[in-house]
């Protein structure tokens, strides 16, 4: 009996937590910027999406993207320097350091790499479509 008033208490929960996100998919869905109660008309026209270009956005969440896998790349490095300097002299937990700081450099020159050529390819679009 317990087991069904926790299923039911857990679902009735999870209930009242869906319902508020399909009242608000409701408004956002409205055809035309209709209010579903009857509202006022609004404004479709203008709806903040901004103008820029698709080649600069993509360039920008490609430099993001590069720019966050560098951080994690020093950070493995910095795990791997912290591993060896914690080892007390045990040789397994160094040879590990020494492999998470080798594999953090690759990385990093990877991701400079990756970085160089990304910012060559759209620079070369850029100029290439006159803009």
């Amino acid at each position: 009996m317990e087991k069904i008033y926790r299923k039911l208490i857990t679902y009735s929960l999870a209930l009242l937590m869906i319902i508020p996100v399909f009242s608000l998919a409701i408004n956002v869905a409205s055809a035309q910027g209709l209010d579903p109660w009857g509202g006022h008309q609004q404004d479709v026209t203008n709806i903040g999406l901004g103008s820029n270009d698709p080649r600069t956005i993509a360039a920008n969440v490609i430099k993001v993207i590069l720019g966050f896998l560098g951080i994690v790349a020093v950070i493995i490095i910095l795990l791997g320097g912290f591993k060896w300097m914690t080892a007390a002299g045990n040789e397994d937990k160094v040879e590990e350091a020494k492999k998470l700081i080798t594999a953090g450099i690759i990385g990093l020159v990877i991701i400079l790499a990756a970085y160089g050529i990304a910012t060559f390819v759209i620079n070369s679009l850029m100029t290439a479509t006159g803009s």
